[in-house]
């Protein structure tokens, strides 16, 4: 009888401990995601991609705790559109958020052509990646800019502070933003994001959750605190890189960064959290050169397009570890999608899973596509490098395909070549000495923008005026 009483104590210990097995199976089954996007953060402004001028200690230990993209981009060159295709998984002729506001920037009569129309919001038939997220028993949150209409929380999201159709007015209390309540004067607004970051993670701590953290840092205008500014004053300067504002701004990204992954270590979710790190588009130049990349923001040189990225997921990706394939991030959704066995209820995904990449192995070469059928002036006609003074881009679609990448404007139908890995500053055309591969590259270029209906302005601008100089009017700093 005694026999029997310890079997049944036993066999109800058992029981128990299985349960809670299977208790703490279900809740690490589904991996947290936490999504940082900086804002107009370049390519080489941070250390782990090589600047030295910049400090950044905290991404500096992510990167060496996870995977380095080295050949990251943008699917587009500025701010909107490269959101939307984030969070759509769907590129530019699929949504047609090509900027925000007008199409038709810079001088009228310095445009050839009349741009396609623009988009501004987030089509609502678009299934995104939040949405996917929560259905499968996500808790879903952005905090910072959301920039593809008037509230995230009709396309996915459960939670939002910050988001809305605008971009950062000032980086400093009181905010000008609707959805973010001002704390006391002076408070500054990476900081107050960042803690309201770590108020989700807490709350959200016992069961699966996607964190976009979508920072209004580094965007202008450059602000950033007294006693940082005064550090890089004194810091010997990089090459191109010597604006100690915006290099106060970088630091306090970093700091909070830290903080967020800090709490994620003290709440004991580091080990089942994957987190990603990335910009939405290429730097300013005029504020910080990509050396020896080409231009900047809005251009589609790779100074504009090209941007760092760090994914980290403990475990699963070898630590410190570095890939030279070209990814994009158009890539996100299909990722998340595949790590968690979820089919895409989108008719159209652009983007390609990375997860073979993640765990070691490679991925067949594809062409990856850019297409911009407007215009963006100008920032600093001195300082952009870009195609000509006046624009930071015209018109056309950029395809790369290995190491060769194809830019076709729409105005000349000029065709410019570079092989990347011979000259990543794109300073040399070889189009013409290169005759087969320009046209195998164009044909493709076609046989895209015909399957995903990409407009091609064709209609002539009646106030274009070949002799025009740069005229400031419409000129806006996105």
């Amino acid at each position: 009888m005694q026999r029997n009483r310890k079997f049944k104590a036993y066999a109800l210990v058992a029981v128990l401990i299985l349960g809670l097995i299977q208790i703490a199976s279900a809740q690490t089954s589904k991996p947290n995601i936490v999504l940082i996007v900086a804002d107009d953060l370049g390519w080489k402004d941070v250390g782990f991609m090589g600047s030295t001028y910049y400090e950044t200690p905290n991404l500096d230990r992510l990167a060496k705790q996870g995977m380095v993209f080295t050949n990251a981009y943008a699917a587009a060159a500025n701010c909107a559109p490269s959101r939307a295709c984030l969070l759509s998984g769907q590129n530019t002729p699929r949504h047609r958020i090509y900027t925000v506001g007008e199409a038709d920037r810079g001088g009228a009569d310095t445009r050839k052509l009349i741009p396609a129309t623009n988009n501004e919001t987030l089509p609502h038939n678009i299934f995104t990646l939040p949405e996917a997220l929560k259905e499968v028993g996500y808790y879903t949150a952005i905090i910072g800019k959301w920039h593809l209409g008037k509230d995230p929380r009709t396309q996915g999201f459960d939670y939002n502070i910050g988001g809305n159709h605008k971009g950062a007015n000032k980086h400093f209390a009181p905010y000008q933003n609707p959805d973010i309540q001002d704390g006391l004067e002076g408070e500054y607004l990476t900081d107050r994001l960042t803690s309201e970051a770590i108020k989700v993670v807490e709350k959200q701590k016992d069961k699966p959750f996607f964190l976009y953290l979508p920072y209004y840092a580094v965007h202008t205008p450059i602000q950033a605190s007294a006693d940082l500014i005064t550090k890089y004053k004194q810091k010997a300067k990089g090459a191109g890189q010597e604006n100690a504002i915006y290099a106060a701004m970088i630091e306090s990204l970093d700091t909070n960064i830290g903080r967020l992954l800090q709490k994620l270590e003290d709440l004991k979710l580091a080990d089942n959290t994957i987190v990603i790190f990335t910009s939405d588009n290429g730097g300013i130049r005029s504020i910080s050169q990509q050396t020896p990349l080409r231009a900047g923001k809005g251009s589609y040189y790779e100074g504009g397009i090209r941007v760092p990225l760090i994914v980290k997921w403990q475990g699963k990706i070898a630590v410190g570890s570095r890939n030279s394939t070209p990814v994009t991030n158009l890539d996100f959704y299909p990722t998340f999608l595949d790590i968690l066995k979820i089919k895409n209820k989108n008719s159209n995904q652009d983007g390609l899973s990375i997860l073979p990449l993640l765990t070691g192995k490679t991925l067949p070469e594809r062409l990856l596509y850019w297409h911009f059928p407007i215009y963006l002036q100008a920032y600093d006609p001195k300082s952009d490098d870009g195609r000509d003074p006046l624009f930071r881009t015209r018109p056309g679609t950029v395809v790369r395909s290995g190491n060769w990448k194809l830019h076709e404007y729409f105005e000349d139908g000029a065709l410019e070549l570079y092989n990347l890995k011979d000259d990543v500053g794109e300073r040399k055309n070889v189009a013409l000495q290169n005759p087969e591969i320009t046209k195998e590259l164009h044909n493709q270029m076609l046989k895209w923008r015909q399957v995903t209906h990409a407009p091609v302005p064709t209609q002539l601008n009646p106030d274009y005026n070949p002799k025009a100089q740069l005229s400031n009017k419409n000129k806006k700093r996105e």
